[in-house]
């Protein structure tokens, strides 16, 4: 593998890929360097905060007084932001690099938000657990997760009175794509999935008096059909391996489709629904280096933050920083927009948010300063001091030199930028001050190229 697809694989397995470590696998071929990414994520290891604070409330308390209720869910909100900069921790040093990008990808394929720290902390490690396994399994275990049966109104879906969201959304958003199933089919699922519910704790329970144990009839089928069945009924369409080899086609290729590479990915993942088994043919496939896929996407801002801190490391003093510049560049992990979360893609940039990304280096990395008319940035810069940066953050530049030692100032860019630089950026990186490594990695940064992966 050339240095360049090596880069490549681990922008979309991963974060980005430091000069000493591509120099140690250059040597391998493909099959041995993808191999070894998924035998690294082998292992799971559960992301969790401290939570023995709001342990200690009882939770008859917490049922039956207000007060204490109101207490105990501020609390766990402030604990779902320490699970966010958390997960940006681990995000940034993954022991299991390929089942850390998993998680994020199908966090934002399988959406929901909860204010309950124990129910998100527990469906984080559900998206963990199952992120390279049987994509089946994973579907019903989401479908039990307390999370979801809150996010989606399962536990208002009831015999007498079915409530079709959980329903609608798992065949729409989860499965099969909208236009695929009909009304009835809704209708008909939605009864299966009746009497969902979960104890305190988050843990599973199926209420037997208002589940709907009566035929049901589905895709054709009729049966005494339950939540499981339904999912069974659903993956037997080969339409579900479509939509979600598009899906991940997308994400981890490129955002136009190609019809004849997405069927040979379905002809994969079809036969037993094994994730692990489709991301190693996207990995290993010829296709998936071709020159027209790499730095074809835009960073989302998850990526763009993981981006800079790979290559120089970076400590936010206030944790909460890290929320702000997520909250300013459009993507908030635990808070999706909506049920269907982020679009990706071009969405990801607009007259604001490109303004923000090309100063971000300067800010993050050389105490640099915003100034801008967008009202949101003008007036979170505003509560700054004078001048003073707004962000406390102490970037690591003797990581960087460490990593970066044996790379020449003129070959710095071709581990910065993956895409293809034109003619106009060639011509401004060669005026560029090149006296200091440091000050041209920032300027790398701050280039419109950089957002590109």
């Amino acid at each position: 593998m050339t240095p360049k697809h090596i880069q490549h694989l681990y922008w979309r397995a991963g974060f980005g890929i430091l000069p000493k470590q591509l120099q140690k696998i250059e040597g391998k071929n493909r099959i041995q360097i993808v191999d070894a990414l998924f035998s690294s994520s082998e292992t799971i290891t559960s992301l969790k905060v401290n939570t023995s604070e709001l342990e200690k409330i009882s939770p008859k308390k917490i049922i039956k007084n207000a007060t204490t209720r109101k207490n105990a869910i501020d609390k766990s909100i402030k604990k779902i932001r320490e699970f966010n900069v958390a997960w940006i921790g681990r995000l940034a040093n993954p022991k299991e690099l390929l089942r850390e990008r998993m998680t994020l990808f199908w966090a934002n394929h399988f959406v929901c938000e909860d204010k309950n720290i124990f129910h998100i902390q527990q469906y984080n490690n559900t998206l963990r657990k199952y992120a390279l396994g049987d994509f089946r399994v994973f579907v019903k275990a989401i479908s039990k997760e307390a999370a979801m049966i809150k996010y989606l109104n399962n536990k208002q879906n009831i015999k007498q009175s079915p409530n079709e969201n959980f329903a609608r959304e798992l065949m729409e958003l989860f499965t099969i794509g909208k236009g695929n199933y009909t009304e009835k089919d809704i209708k008909e699922s939605a009864r299966a999935f009746t009497g969902y519910n979960h104890n305190f704790a988050g843990e599973f329970h199926l209420k037997k008096l208002q589940h709907d144990y009566e035929l049901k009839t589905f895709f054709g089928k009729t049966g005494a059909f339950d939540g499981d069945d339904i999912i069974d009924i659903i993956l037997e369409q080969k339409q579900c391996a479509q939509f979600i080899c598009e899906k991940i086609y997308s994400y981890f290729v490129k955002d136009s489709l190609n019809k004849t590479h997405i069927g040979e990915m379905i002809s994969v993942f079809y036969s037993n629904y094994n994730i692990e088994t489709l991301m190693r043919f996207v990995f290993t496939s010829n296709w998936f280096y071709n020159e027209e896929n790499i730095g074809s996407k835009i960073k989302s801002p998850i990526d763009f933050l993981l981006g800079m801190n790979n290559v120089v490391s970076m400590e936010f003093k206030n944790p909460k920083d890290l929320i702000i510049i997520q909250k300013l560049l459009g993507q908030i992990l635990l808070k999706p927009p909506n049920v269907a979360g982020w679009k990706g893609g071009e969405q990801w940039i607009d007259s604001n948010t490109i303004f923000l990304r090309l100063k971000l280096p300067s800010v993050l990395l050389n105490d640099g300063y915003i100034y801008t008319k967008n009202k949101e940035v003008f007036n979170f810069v505003k509560r700054a001091r004078g001048n003073k940066n707004p962000f406390d953050v102490v970037p690591n530049w003797e990581y960087f030199n460490k990593e970066f030692q044996d790379i020449s100032i003129e070959k710095l860019k071709d581990f910065v930028l993956m895409s293809r630089i034109n003619k106009g950026t060639n011509s401004l990186l060669n005026e560029l001050s090149k006296t200091s490594k440091q000050d041209y990695c920032i300027q790398l940064m701050s280039l419109p190229e950089y957002q590109m992966c």
